[in-house]
């Protein structure tokens, strides 16, 4: 009933198979991958013919991690996978950003690739194995795809590089001083065609050292998907890619000079303006022959593209007259925003990022439901991208896979400088609203996030900078690596590299690829080179701010403890009575987690003093030999009963409590009354000791008995 293919490797320290002929065997590609115990199905189904007119290749990537591949059930009322979390959505731009280049060019019939996660051993994690099975069920589908590729996990520990290392090990990097990096990397055997990392400021050597690293230790893999493919590939797809030359060169013969002219136009929305008005004129002078023809768009895009491209390697001077390594004028500013807790500006030729910090207790931490568990994030950063920003419009609705990506490209570039949350126990958000945008408007984030951060009193280890470089590698072999991309140069090049971090080193990079790969050459270049953008971009910040301004006025203060985990009960109370009193007569947020660290907050510094007091009166413990303030709450026939710290009580006996000898305790005192005593220690049974009668009452100083000489 089956035929079924499989294929085996020992990779690192566990087992990948890739088996297919047994599950959805009416898809054109299916393949199982399974690293340890962690695996992923791939479905891959395309259109046998191209629906007319269609001018851009439809590919469509799931990627879905149902819970029950952890044995979990997904929290909420409404108990079924539902809408993309936010690493569902990565992980989906994960896989497709390497394997769309490598269709055929001119492949323009719909495709769509369904990633599924069916077993999670909490161990490796599914987002390579998911992009080890898209790419071997492409290769097998018949599709007229250019492959295989393979990724691979990249760690970096004391010096030295770690394949694949565990979820334990990549999961919330920041509380892992040990582990510097969180890279992925995909690539065809010859080249490497995806990055994506978060990192601890390594050096441009360390993270070209990890890329090699990962390109290396993947080879073994696509050969496995070769072995495979060998044995049960389907016939390739008969398509030929369409010769639109003759029309390209009608195009380029009509409208060369009114093209070249509208890119030699520095303002974007002229250049805009200029670019349309050229292809209506390349439109006129062409016969409704060639107008009819579905690869108009792809001519009319090349002409645009073999103006712009041939410039700037054979002159080196762009669109907006810079040269390959000239970054735009930047302008930097810092409260903006008169009530927010912190806010920056930021400016760099036409992109814009108006962006807000809001500083927040632990009530604001971002609670995440994962495969892996659940566990909280103190930081937060959404990325907001409107059409206005591109004098555009369009739909403006729900977030969508652009935001998220930017958004956590520029969360994993903050991430490494932030402090600790011991020493600074704030749950941190940050959003940027992009108001304009001409290219890189995620490393404007960064760049205004690490402005507003510092402008909302966050003590930041370091200022970070982002910066996007671009490339134009032409068919001879020449190319032109640039410095701050513009958004015509990203949409017309042939890589988009964003490189952001400190002065000290890398702390993100991500890189996509429109080509079938890039050298390691190319990309040490690319490298040294956005090192010396992003110090040019940290020297125009620090023009703005330095460092870690004062506290906003309007946020709130937040003081922590710690406790011992044993005082935990009791600080809570029976059924949360102690916490909620506490709350109640403090007027301050009072926040406990399980290792007993507790934190205060409030605006009011006198109603944290004050729920601070009342917890340390809790879970203190009185010491021997101290003065403390207390009240008398009994008379008895031996002396009295005073409470002096907290809520504990003890005896001072009559003999302690004055220097004479007295007939009852009520001679001089009274309940009700306040006392300065002494703890003098306890007894054998464990009662306190106290003494009033070796303390000033006025004062509260010790009483020195002054030795006779004899």
């Amino acid at each position: 009933m089956f035929t079924e293919t499989k294929k085996s490797m020992e990779w690192g320290d566990e087992t990948l198979t890739l088996e297919t002929g047994k599950v959805a065997r009416q898809a054109d590609g299916s393949v199982i991958a399974t690293l340890g115990e962690t695996s992923v199905m791939a479905n891959v189904t395309f259109a046998k013919t191209q629906k007319p007119g269609q001018d851009f290749f439809p590919l469509t990537v799931h990627y879905g991690e149902k819970y029950y591949a952890a044995g979990k059930v997904p929290g909420g009322f409404f108990k079924r996978e539902a809408r993309p979390t936010e690493k569902e959505t990565l992980t989906s731009r994960l896989i497709d950003r390497p394997i769309r280049p490598l269709f055929v060019p001119g492949f323009k019939n719909e495709v769509l690739l369904i990633c599924t996660v069916l077993s999670h051993d909490l161990v490796n994690d599914p987002d390579v194995v998911a992009m080890i099975a898209a790419s071997a069920a492409l290769t097998i589908s018949g599709a007229p795809f250019m492959g295989p590729i393979a990724a691979a996990r990249v760690g970096f520990v004391d010096g030295e590089y770690t394949l694949n290392p565990s979820c334990d090990d990549m999961h919330q990097l920041r509380n892992n001083p040990e582990q510097r990096l969180d890279l992925v990397v995909a690539g065809t055997k010859d080249a490497v065609m995806m990055v994506e990392s978060e990192a601890y400021e390594l050096s441009e050597a360390e993270m070209l050292g990890a890329v090699k690293f990962a390109h290396d230790a993947f080879q073994p893999v696509i050969d496995l998907i070769i072995e495979l493919a060998e044995d049960c590939a389907k016939p390739p797809f008969d398509f030929q890619a369409p010769d639109y030359s003759d029309l390209f060169n009608a195009a380029m013969a009509a409208g060369e000079t009114q093209m070249r002219a509208a890119y030699a136009i520095t303002d974007k929305q002229e250049r805009t303006t200029a670019v349309a008005a050229a292809r209506d004129v390349i439109k006129a002078a062409l016969t409704e022959e060639q107008l009819a023809d579905e690869n108009l768009g792809s001519a009319l895009k090349k002409v645009e593209s073999k103006i712009l491209r041939g410039d700037v390697v054979k002159t080196g001077r762009r669109i907006d007259g810079r040269d390959t390594t000239t970054v735009r004028p930047i302008v930097s500013e810092t409260g903006f925003l008169p009530r927010t807790h912190g806010s920056a500006l930021f400016t760099r030729g036409e992109t814009q990022g108006l962006v807000v910090t809001t500083l927040g207790t632990g009530d604001d931490e971002q609670m995440i439901d994962a495969l892996t568990g659940t566990y909280r994030s103190n930081f937060i950063l959404h990325y907001n991208f409107p059409p206005y920003s591109v004098g555009e419009v369009g739909r403006f609705g729900f977030t969508g896979r652009r935001e998220i990506g930017h958004g956590k490209l520029a969360w994993r570039a903050l991430q490494a400088v932030l402090p600790a949350p011991t020493d600074f126990p704030y749950t941190l958000r940050v959003v940027s609203e992009i108001t304009e945008s001409n290219g890189s408007s995620s490393m404007a984030s960064v760049c205004g996030g690490s402005l507003s951060m510092m402008d909302a009193g966050v003590p930041l280890k370091a200022a970070v900078a982002g910066v996007a470089m671009g490339l134009i590698l032409e068919e001879d072999g020449s190319y032109a690596i640039l410095t701050d991309i513009l958004g015509d140069e990203d949409h017309l090049g042939d890589m988009d590299f964003k490189v952001a971090g400190t002065e000290a080193g890398i702390t993100s990079l991500q890189m996509d690829i429109k080509i079938a790969g890039i050298t390691p050459e190319i990309m040490e270049k690319a490298l040294a080179q956005a090192k010396d953008g992003r110090i040019h971009i940290l020297g125009e910040m620090s023009k703005a701010l330095t460092e870690a301004s004062e506290f906003s006025a309007h946020a709130p203060r937040i003081e922590t403890m710690q406790v011992p985990t044993d005082k935990i009960r009791e600080v809570i109370g029976s059924g949360g009575k102690v916490i909620r009193e506490i709350v109640e007569m403090s007027g301050a947020k009072v926040d406990i987690n399980d290792d007993g660290v507790i934190k205060i907050a409030s605006a009011n510094a006198e109603a944290i003093k004050k729920a601070y007091d009342m917890i340390y009166s809790i879970v203190a413990e009185p010491e021997t030999g101290s003065v403390y303030n207390g009240k008398v709450v009994k008379i008895v026939d031996f002396g009295a009963f005073v409470n002096f710290f907290g809520k504990r009580d003890g005896l001072v006996h009559v003999s302690q409590i004055e220097n004479r000898r007295l007939n009852h305790p009520s001679d001089v005192l009274k309940e009700g009354q306040d006392v300065k005593v002494k703890l003098l220690g306890f007894d054998e049974r464990g009662k306190v000791r106290l003494s009033m009668k070796v303390v000033d009452q006025e004062t509260g100083a010790e009483i020195v008995e002054e030795k006779s000489e004899g």
